[in-house]
């Protein structure tokens, strides 16, 4: 049993998750520091060791999930496959089931967050360092509010930026297909990740803007916008990261409509 435990803490960390020093093998869902750091915890993962050790994992913040077993499918007997296919299955719902809650509870938090906060004062550092102007944002007393919603303009959850520059999600909260915008859309649409890359865009254009937060969801965005607005020409600036291995990049697709639902590259400043 501890050798198949070992082997799925060494699965987490292959997938680039900063794997938990201990992990509880009894089948329910548990949280941990995907990316080590103190308060956070978008890791999850489920283990059973009962007959063939599987498991599950991921992070809730970027989307990661993968499965594991301690047996091949090649190696597996009918009955061991069909198990072992049932479990997964039964995994899967129980993930979903408890995805859904901690973001319903995420968004009630952050609606009362939201709704607490002030308008951002003139003199923010971080505005002023990146000579931008606060649209649609909010004040925490110490840090930016950028909220997150759908393309029903529900709030899903708020990303912070300190002073300094210092980002974080709201724990728990959705990020996938979730966007800030930026101006009134016409004609043109851009999507980028960060929201000083935004403001930087929509005060320099004139054009909407809107701020995916990070690379993997700018598609996502982009392709929830483009069915909301499909007679508009959607863009993506995407952060100018092609050499930057350590960082991923955005998804670059063809989202429907003839010539107008082409996602482009540009390289705005970064945020």
């Amino acid at each position: 049993m501890s050798d198949s435990i070992e082997h799925f803490r060494l699965a987490i960390a292959a997938a680039g998750l900063e794997a938990p020093d201990s992990i509880n093998a009894n089948g329910a869902i548990h949280r941990f520091s995907a990316n080590g750091r103190r308060g956070d915890d978008s890791g999850w993962y489920m283990l059973h060791t009962d007959g063939i050790a599987a498991g599950a994992f991921g992070c809730w913040r970027t989307g990661l999930q993968s499965t594991w077993c301690a047996k091949s499918d090649k190696a597996m007997t009918a009955a061991e496959l069909d198990n072992h296919r049932q479990r997964i299955k039964a995994m899967k719902a129980q993930r979903e089931a408890e995805l859904l809650a901690t973001q319903q509870q995420a968004s009630q938090t952050a609606a009362a967050l939201w709704q607490e906060a002030a308008q951002v004062p003139a003199a923010h550092e971080y505005l002023t360092r990146k000579r931008i102007k606060p649209h649609g944002v909010k004040f925490d007393g110490h840090r930016l509010l950028i909220p997150m919603r759908d393309t029903a303009d529900k709030l899903h959850s708020l990303q912070t930026i300190t002073p300094d520059g210092d980002k974080r999600f709201h724990p728990g909260g959705r990020v996938k297909g979730c966007y800030h915008s930026i101006g009134k859309p016409s004609g043109r649409l851009i999507v980028c990740e960060g929201y000083a890359t935004g403001a930087s865009i929509h005060e320099a254009t004139g054009y909407a803007v809107a701020v995916a937060f990070n690379a993997g969801n700018v598609a996502l965005v982009a392709t929830a916008l483009h069915r909301k607005y499909p007679e508009l020409s959607i863009v993506i600036a995407a952060d100018d990261d092609w050499q930057n291995r350590g960082k991923p990049r955005s998804d670059l697709c063809k989202v429907g409509g003839a010539g107008r639902g082409w996602l482009h590259r540009s390289s705005p400043v970064p945020d």
